[in-house]
């Protein structure tokens, strides 16, 4: 620092700093003005760069606060879904929809069918994780126990304020639709769910039976076909007709004398094979 400059009260710029809202800049400032003093950076450098990191830290919060009001299941990425065991399932087209522009704005869903074990969760969180690190806003739940909640906020005269709340969600997740018990009061506030978020919000299901069966979700035929009608209205379906994981993983870990999978992912057939050749052996 100049000889001939100002003394810098930096009690006083630290309670400017907080009234302002710049708790990076506070933070930071000291080592940046030390650097750019020693380097004979220009004013407006210096500027950019405190706020540059501001932004930067204020995305970082942005997104560790989203992840921990998603509620997630740990481990499930794109980088640990093995997406060659699961042929019609195209990285490229889910890495697309990962940006979330395009379908989220507008309202559109993603529905995922398949048996048990076939990564249709992984997929869905997968996807809620990448989402979030774009910017998005993610709720992942079990669909059962989002209905047990939004049956106490009817009896409490509170279901329109409950759905309201969620709609500051970009996108809902609702994982394992076809465990709701087939109850009027379950399946209702579900279709009010629904409705709700149609063409406004987006919600991405994952359920393992296709839509001729929901009638055992929706004991209402015509319940049913409402619901479905403005699922699919503005939808991309994913089919994932593929074994079981868990199966091949227990094969495996029974060839490994017991030692676990590092993530819970699907494994490609050549591999499962290869396991079940170990086993016979």
């Amino acid at each position: 620092m100049s000889r001939n400059a100002p003394a810098i009260d930096a009690q006083r710029l630290s309670l400017i700093l907080n009234d302002l809202r710049l708790p990076a800049i506070k933070l930071i400032w000291p080592d940046f003005t030390t650097r750019a003093d020693k380097e004979g950076w220009p004013g407006a450098r210096l500027l950019a760069a405190l706020a540059e990191h501001e932004i930067a830290e204020r995305d970082r919060r942005r997104i560790e606060r989203h992840l921990g009001e998603a509620r997630l299941p740990p481990g499930k990425t794109l980088d640990s879904f093995a997406f060659d065991a699961v042929p019609m399932i195209s990285r490229a087209r889910v890495t697309a929809l990962c940006s979330g522009d395009g379908w989220l704005e507008k309202g559109a869903n993603l529905i995922f069918f398949g048996p048990p074990g076939g990564g249709k969760t992984h997929l869905a969180a997968a996807i809620g994780l990448a989402l979030i690190e774009n910017g998005w806003h993610v709720l992942f739940t079990r669909t059962s126990d989002l209905v047990q909640k939004l049956q106490v906020a009817r009896r409490e005269l509170a279901l329109e304020a409950a759905i309201a709340k969620l709609d500051k969600y970009h996108l809902l997740i609702l994982d394992d639709l076809a465990y709701v018990t087939k109850d009027q009061a379950e399946t209702s506030v579900l279709f009010e769910l629904i409705s709700a978020r149609y063409e406004r919000r987006s919600t991405l299901i994952t359920a393992n039976q296709p839509f001729g069966e929901w009638n055992r979700v929706f004991p209402d035929p015509a319940m049913t076909l409402a619901a479905v009608d403005r699922l699919v209205h503005h939808a991309t379906i994913f089919e994932m007709n593929v074994e079981s994981y868990r199966r091949r993983s227990a094969i495996q870990r029974q060839s490994r004398a017991g030692r676990p999978p590092t993530f819970a992912t699907i494994k490609s057939n050549e591999e499962m094979s290869r396991s079940d050749n170990r086993t016979c052996e």
